[in-house]
This record gives C-alpha cells, structure tokens and sequence, in this order.
C-alpha cells in the first residue's frame, strides 16, 4: 500500500483534495473496480476514449481517489471526499508510479520479448521456478504500455523472481517498457512478422526490442533466428545462445521445442539444476491462452479456466465473469431473461507465498467484491480454511472425485459458473458433466481474433471516425450475442442487424448499445421503438409509416438512418430526385431524426470499378451535404464498408461500416485476416472398404482403391454444402487432406482417410485456422458469407476470449 501524499510525490502530480487513503489497488478499466476504497483511478485518454466520462460512475460506485489531466468542474463539490491529482499525461503517470515502484525490488526480474511465444515461455518458466521460488508474473498477455504497469505494480514483499513480457506495434514503444520492467535478465524469442507494416526493416524491429535489455546482465536469444543473431552484438551485456530443447516433455512441436529451450536456459541461470530443469519438463502444462464460454446445461452459463489457479489469474478470471453477467443481466426494463446467479468453483491454490489463512481471505474477498453468491472448494487445503471464505452459500470437497458424485453438482441452475483450478485437480471433468451435450459438431468462436480485426480496420481510420460493425445473420454465423458482448466491451459505436427480432434479442441479452436496424418491417416498429432500435429508412412508404407509427406512440425526435440509392439498386432514395422532397418531408415532422444518411458502394472490393466508386461518392456527397445543409444538428455520413475502408481510407466521412472484414476475411483478395471461426467435428467410426464399392446415397462414391472411411456427425442440415461431395471439397484430420466421398447426407458426411494416422474420436477441421474458409468458398464458386451464415443453429457454438 502506498498513502496518496506518497504517490502524489512519485508521480509529480497537483494535489486537489486533503483526504487521508491508503491505495492497494490501480484501475485503468472502470469495468474492472474491486476495491473502491483502496482504488486510484487513472483517466487515461486514448484515440478512442476518455476515461474522465466516468468519473461520476466511479465516485457513485465509491471511488475518492483520481489522477486526472483536466479536473473536473466544481470537483470540490460535485466530489466531495476526493482527492484529484492532476498531471500532463495519465499514462505517463501511471508508468512513472511503476517505475518508482520497480525501483523497490533488488531481486531476479526477467523481461520477455519476441514477436511469438513470450506467453508461453512466460508461463513455462513459472511452472519451472514455483515449486521452490514465489515468482510475480504479468497476467495472461498483460505487456502493453497499460499492461506493463499493472503488472509491474503486483511485485510485492514476498516476491523472489519477477517475469514479465512486453510486447510492442510501433517504433518508440519499448523504452517506457524498459524503464517500468528493468530486467537483469532477457529473453528474445523470435522476431516474425507482427506489426512489420510499422517498421522500416525487420532489422530496426529486432533492434527496438532489444533495447529492453540496454541495462540487463544477460541476455538469452535465439540462436536459429537469423535477423536475432545479426543484431545481437549491438546490446552491451553478456549474450547467450538457446536453442531448441531437446529432452523429454510433452511437446514434440518445433515452436515448443524452442520455448522450452529458452526457459531451461534462465531457469539454469537462476539455480536450477540439470536434473530439476529434466524433471519440471516432463510435467510441463499447456498454456491456457483463452477463457472459454460455453453452454451449460439446466440454464447455466460455464467460464472454463481450469488450467491454473492462483491468485492474480483469479482476480482476472472473476473480472471476466463479472463483465459477462454485467452484459448478460443489466439493470434494464427491456431485459427479460432470467437472473443468473455467480458460483465459482476453485481448487487449492499452490505456491502462493502466502500464509495459507491470509491466501483464502483473500480469494474470498475477491470473489465477494466480484459478486460470488455461491462458492464451491475442492482440495485438502482449501476445505481445511473454510472458515476464511465469508460467502453465504459454500461447499467444500476434498477431491474432485467427491464434487462429481455430490448433489451439489446436480444442483446447479440459473448460474453463470466460473470453473477455476491447478491442472492436476482435473476440472475438466466438471466441465464436460456441466456442458450442454447437443451435438459433436461445434463452431468455435475466437472473440480475441474479432478484436485483433476490429482493430486492423481501425487502425485506417481517423481517432474521430466512428465504427459501425455488422452483426446481421446472428454474427456472419459466429453467434451475435457474445460478438455483440465483445464489440460493446471494445466501445463501437453502432452494431447493425438486419431485422428487429435480431435486435430484440441483443437487447435481452444485455447490450446497451447503438443497435440500427437494415431492414425494418411495418409489423415490427412497436418492437423497435420499445427497445431502442434505430431503423433505416430507404422509401418514402416506410418513412410515412414510421411517421405515423411514432406519433402514434407518442414519440418525438425518434432516430432513423437515411438510405441512398448511388448504384447499387437494390433499396434507397434517389439522391438526386428525392432530395428535395426528403428534405420538406423530414423538416415538417418531428416524429423522427436523420441520425446519419449513407450509401453502398457496389465494387469496393475491386479495382476494376473504381471509376463507378468514385461516381457513387461523388453522388453521395452532394446529396449527403444538402441533407446535412438543411438541419442543424450533426448527421453522420458513411459509406465505406469493410473494402472501402482500405481501399478508400480519404472515403471515410463521420463512420464506416465493417462487416465481413470483422470476421477475418479480407474482401479485396479473399486472404483471412485473424481466423474467427473454425468448424469441427469428430470421428464416429472408421471402416476398410475395398475397391470397387460405393459409399453413399445413390451409389455415386465409387472406389478406385482399397480404402479406409470414415464417417463424420455433419451434413447438409448443419451447413455442410451439399456440392462439397464426391471429391470436389476436403477436410482436415490431423493436418491431413481428407476429401469427401460420395454424396453428403443430412446428418453425416463420409471422408476418404486411407494412409492418415487417425483414430475414432479424433478431431476433423472443416474449416478453419488450417483450412481457410475461402478454400471452401472457391471451390463452391461462391463467397465466404454464404458459408459463414450457412452453418446451422443447430451446430453448438464455443466461444474463447482472452
């Protein structure tokens, strides 16, 4: 804990306010407050966002205590109790209060960077060093210039070693990393071709993330990555070669093989001998990089963090929880979905460092602060403490094994479960029993790639464009409720469904958002108006009709969406023709306001009719302005989609649309962005066949071999396209082609696996991070949407998020 007159000194700041606080905890994220009395608040400004518009939540919710770049008005009275602390820049705030912090600590610190596996060999070298060492480690993937600080920040008294990544995009980045981490020991994995646009050469990239290093003692790299070892020279410290580690461990992959190479590496230079480095190896564990969403049964919700337990990933799990119900159950009239109620169940937690009575206090302070009404222990330890836990409902049990056989398992209902525990307590048995089994064909869904393409678009536009993301078609097919949880969580400002059930269905499940509506029918205006949905209007008969239903609800002022026709034809005014008209009708009326007026362009996608384009921009502005001209207030103007927005970045007016883009696939040239989706299935039962039969309906999968076949549970009625069959598509099973034999059924297709390494029940890619789903596109002459949105509802989805 720090007092705010010491933090005041260590930041440089302007003291407003007198008030005594002793701060434990940072928040950069309002979304993520615990502790409100022992919080500071940094109001970090970005491209995007200010963190000053929620300073009035936060004191509402508790918080007294802020660093700020602009106070706010009447702070004293509107705030009373508080205390301000006013600074240049709060991030650079923020990061010199990491550095004074870091300043404290005269132990091993271990800084990583690399553009692949500095997570992995993160986490490896945790596993390799807790048995004997209380290690402080930076949460999941926190190495940006927000995260760094944070992390940095958990270093504590009990502290031995510190391990902590870095991560950078752009020039210039890493040496505040470097001042907030102060490694005396580095670690450069790879350097790859992330965030190459940024930089000049792949050279000038090696050479800034090497400056991390500028005042370590050591410094471990790569030795098989060349651009590595022909910059190596230019840090001044001792360097030392890894190379791929080449003992037993539960890896055969060469990625693994040189992660592991790097954690043996420092693991021996800090003490470990041959035989524990050999030993921890053998028992090395995946790294879980994602928290999965699922579908539990009897109306649950499960989080499946079952990897490991302790007590930082703890707190950054239940955050995640508690966002998730937030979305899921706000306070809002229009939600009618049931309650859920927060359970988490958690097993012992090893090597913390700390008593084990003040380690369970703090878990249960913790999961109360996060909302935890129920709480579910398993493990001697935890058990033994049940009198530190200070929730209500609480069960203990000292094995798995005993929680499976309980009627507390049975029990659960209406909850939203974080599942949270030490790999070796088998927690995924309690997932798969709490799972809801429909179907062994699944969709899964990787919100970190919708984000990391939310951001590639974005990063084309100006910091005042604003973003509109398309989520029609239940989400391209991925599901546009937890998409839309995402988007909302990363501050679009408008999310577009086509028909108003598909809005209705986002409102009940908690968005709170700018929902516009493409597609809005006469029967559905009640609806719309009801829970805030924001139509387009492309026809004078729907204007009339909305005009009328509007007054009949006794609304003003209601925002619509105006639609030009610049080319496309398929719906919308004529810009030129219906302008005036348009104008004298909306001016006359006050049941209704132009929100914004777009357009579409017809070949965005394609060179060959960039003159068409630049005739329907031309159209669309002139048409855009006069509606503008004719009313005071602000219409947004948009008419690039998810081409346009790279092909016509100067096109971008006040917001852009981004649709298919979102989901991964790059429309100029078909090339997959960050994969959102991946199809799977599995292996029912295999069989030779001998040359010369015929698999399938109507006897058109004849044999030219002894084969082997194997039938898979998906078919047309899940969205496999029947056109797939005989040979003209494949999958994927174990990295192998496997082409489709015969005609594929409703239910199950058959795949030709003659000389593929597999087994019944083992995994079959239909699409996905393996196979593009353009792969399958093209071979049905189509595009990747109709694939995409083609997959059943039927098919269960499985969502992972960072």
């Amino acid at each position: 804990m720090y007092t705010i007159e010491k933090i005041t000194v260590l930041t440089g700041a302007e003291r407003y306010g007198d008030k005594d606080a002793d701060i434990g905890w940072l928040l950069t994220d309002s979304r993520s407050l615990r502790f409100p009395e022992a919080t500071l608040f940094f109001a970090i400004k970005t491209e995007r966002n200010d963190g000053g518009r929620y300073l009035s939540g936060l004191y509402r919710s508790g918080v007294r205590n802020f660093v700020v770049e602009k106070l706010p008005e009447n702070h004293a009275t509107t705030y009373p109790d508080s205390n301000f602390l006013l600074v240049g820049s709060t991030l650079k705030a923020l990061q010199r209060l990491a550095e004074r912090h870091r300043e404290n600590f005269h132990i091993p610190v271990v800084g990583i960077t690399g553009s692949n596996g500095k997570t992995v060999v993160k986490e490896w070298l945790y596993q390799l060093l807790m048995p004997t060492r209380v290690v402080t480690r930076s949460p999941r993937s926190y190495n940006s210039q927000i995260g760094v600080p944070l992390s940095v920040w958990l270093l504590d008294d009990r502290t031995e070693i510190g391990l902590f990544e870095a991560g950078i995009s752009m020039p210039g980045e890493m040496p505040s990393l470097g001042r907030m981490i102060r490694p005396t020991i580095g670690v450069i994995t790879n350097i790859g071709p992330a965030h190459q646009e940024n930089f000049a050469t792949k050279d000038e990239k090696c050479r800034e993330k090497m400056s991390l290093f500028s005042d370590a003692e050591v410094v471990f790299y790569n030795a098989e990555d060349e651009t590595i070892r022909n910059n190596i020279s230019a840090l001044k410290c001792k360097t030392v070669p890894f190379s791929p580690y080449e003992g037993d461990m539960p890896f055969i992959d060469r990625a693994s093989k040189e992660n592991a190479g790097a954690c043996a590496a420092v693991a021996a230079y800090l003490g470990m001998t041959a035989e524990q480095i050999a030993e921890g190896m053998k028992k090395i564990e995946p790294v879980a990089m994602r928290l999965e969403v699922k579908q539990g049964q009897h109306g649950c919700i499960l989080i499946n963090d079952s990897y490991n337990s302790d007590i930082n990933s703890l707190d950054i799990a239940l955050d995640f929880m508690q966002r998730r119900h937030d979305l899921s159950q706000p306070d809002n009239p229009m939600n009618a979905a049931p309650k859920l109620s927060r359970t988490l169940i958690l097993s012992d937690i090893y090597q913390s460092g700390m008593p084990a009575e003040a380690l369970y206090r703090e878990v249960s302070k913790l999961a109360r602060e996060r909302g935890v009404r129920k709480f579910i222990g398993i493990g001697e330890e935890i058990s033994s403490k049940k009198d530190m836990i200070d929730i209500g409902e609480k069960r203990f049990f000292n094995t798995t094994e005993e929680f499976l056989a309980s009627e507390t398992l049975s029990g659960l209902r209406d909850e939203i479960i974080l599942i949270k525990g030490a790999r070796r307590f088998s927690f995924d048995r309690i997932t798969e029993r709490l799972e809801q089994k429909v179907h062994e064909t699944i969709l899964e869904v990787n919100l970190n790639a919708v984000v990391e393409n939310l951001n590639h678009f974005r990063s084309f536009l100006h910091p005042d464009t604003k973003i509109a993301c398309m989520i029609k078609a239940d989400g391209y097919g991925s599901g546009a409720v937890e998409v839309a949880k995402t988007l909302q969580d990363h501050r679009v400002d408008y999310l577009a469904v086509a028909v108003a059930d598909e809005g209705v269905t986002l409102r009940k499940a908690g968005i709170t958002g700018n929902i516009m509506i493409m597609n809005p029918e006469t029967t559905a205006f009640k609806a719309m108006f009801d829970h805030a949905l924001e139509p387009e209007v492309y026809s004078f008969r729907l204007l009339e009709e909305l005009i009328a239903a509007a007054r009949k609800e006794g609304i003003a002022g209601y925002p619509v969406h105006i639609k030009l026709d610049t080319g496309m034809h398929r719906l919308g005014f004529n810009p030129r023709e219906d302008m005036p008209r348009l104008i004298e009708r909306l001016k006359h009326q006050v049941a209704l306001t132009p929100r914004s007026v777009f357009s579409h362009f017809v070949g965005a996608d394609s060179d060959d009719f960039d003159s068409f384009s630049e005739m329907q921009f031309n159209l669309f502005d002139e048409a855009s302005r006069r509606l503008q001209e004719a009313f005071p207030h602000k219409i947004l103007r948009h008419i690039d989609n998810s081409a346009g927005i790279e092909h016509f970045p100067e096109r971008q007016l006040d917001m852009c649309r981004l649709g298919i883009g979102l989901y991964g696939v790059d429309s100029r040239d078909n090339r997959i962005l960050n994969n959102v989706c991946t199809l799977k299935t599995t292996i029912l039962q295999m069989r030779h066949v001998p040359k010369g039969e015929t698999v399938g309906y109507s006897r058109r999968g004849v044999l030219s071999r002894d084969s082997v076949i194997a039938a898979i549970p998906i078919g047309y009625a899940d969205g496999l396209n029947r056109r797939l069959g005989r040979g003209r598509g494949y999958c994927l099973v174990n990295g192998m082609r496997a082409p489709y034999v015969g005609n594929i059924c409703m239910d199950v297709a058959m795949i030709d696996v003659t000389g593929i390494d597999c087994h019944e029940g083992d995994t079959v890619e239909i699409f996905g991070d393996h196979l593009p789903v353009t792969v399958l596109s093209d071979a049905l002459e189509t595009i990747p949407y109709e694939v995409l949105t083609g997959i059943s509802n039927r098919v269960k989805r499985v969502y992972f998020q960072d």
